[in-house]
């Protein structure tokens, strides 16, 4: 495995994932490699709301969390509502947000923001990607999370420069997910006394 965008693209593949939409973006120009090669389908959208809202649609339709990808900033702002509407209407999804490299994190960077403190009301867990032997693993517990228990969105942010670098990690296979399950026996009442 040549980098660590690749790794994603081979676990998104690993997880059964048909297709991502997204909004092309020089922030995660790796996994966009990866994918080039990939069996998921790349939908390009012309707007991250989009992207997110059919991102939405396709895991409010299949059970499976569907895929987005954004770029840093205006690009996850506008993502925004697809996330709100996969929250309500609790859908699984998985945001990848593409952002600022990591030595340029607290400087004011353009098009820098928080992913946690952005979207960390409105998903149920927000992950930044920081150990680049990891990266199959987020993958895996991103998916995992929003599927568990009330299914919702999942953001993951993926620094620039951690991209770039060796994936020197396995590919993660999917985490099972428990599903409820009813008793057979019959539940039986004790008379009053």
């Amino acid at each position: 495995m040549s980098h660590v965008g690749a790794a994603i693209a081979e676990s998104l593949a690993a997880h059964n994932v048909t297709r991502a939409f997204l909004v092309p973006g020089e922030s995660f120009l790796p996994v966009l490699d990866g994918l080039y090669d990939s069996p998921v389908k790349a939908i390009v959208c012309r707007h991250e709301g989009g992207a997110t809202y059919m991102a939405e649609a396709h895991g409010k339709a299949t059970g499976q969390p569907g895929v987005a990808m954004v770029t840093r900033g205006p690009g996850a702002a506008n993502a925004y509502v697809g996330i709100h509407t996969a929250w309500q209407d609790a859908t699984p999804l998985v945001l990848f947000v593409g952002l600022i490299p990591i030595s340029d994190r607290d400087r004011e960077s353009f098009q820098e923001f928080d992913p946690k403190a952005w979207f960390g009301t409105q998903a149920k867990q927000v992950f930044v990607l920081d150990d680049p032997s990891r990266a199959s693993r987020v993958v895996a517990e991103a998916f995992f999370q929003a599927q568990q228990g009330r299914p919702g969105p999942v953001i993951v942010g993926l620094p620039e420069d951690i991209l770039h670098q060796e994936f020197t990690g396995s590919i993660h296979p999917p985490i099972p997910v428990s599903e409820g399950a009813l008793s057979t026996s019959t539940w039986t009442s004790s008379p009053a006394n």
